[in-house]
């Protein structure tokens, strides 16, 4: 009858562990379930004002950002290209891949969300691995003279 009973318990132990592997598979293949990809958002900001034009549009997706900045200021070397970053909390911090007068260049940009409005971040930036990057980006000012704000994504 011992033995029995032994032999019981072994069995009950042995298909209890079979379902939780069972649970723990269940639960891995639903995380790697592409129903479980990141929601991604798009948002489009702009900024014009008499011969002046700016204007960013970019797809959200976790924290990571990519999209297109465009810079178009009267008398200024016009200038477009893709930023890919991430965004964390109400900031931006992107590399923007620029090409403007027949030049391709790589520099840091930031922004900071204010309500409807992006306000671009400026500070001190150094060469480093072939693109400008910030040297103190916890340090730059927000400056609202050329304020974009939300617009329809086209």
């Amino acid at each position: 009858m011992n033995k029995s009973i032994l032999l019981l318990t072994a069995i009950a132990g042995f298909l209890t562990a079979c379902q939780n592997k069972t649970s723990e598979e269940q639960v891995d293949s639903l995380a790697k379930s592409p129903d479980t990809v990141p929601s991604q958002s798009k948002a489009c900001y702009a900024y014009i004002k008499d011969r002046d034009t700016v204007s960013l549009s970019y797809t959200i997706a976790g924290n990571a950002i990519a999209g297109e900045f465009s810079n178009n200021l009267f008398e200024k070397d016009k200038n477009s290209g893709e930023i890919n970053g991430i965004i964390k909390g109400d900031t931006i911090l992107a590399d923007y891949t620029a090409k403007g007068e027949g030049v391709t260049s790589v520099r840091q940009v930031a922004f900071l969300k204010k309500g409807t409005q992006l306000l671009q971040g400026y500070g001190d930036t150094k060469e480093e691995g072939g693109k400008l990057v910030f040297t103190k980006p916890h340090d730059l000012k927000f400056i609202s003279a050329v304020a974009l704000t939300a617009s329809d994504c086209k």
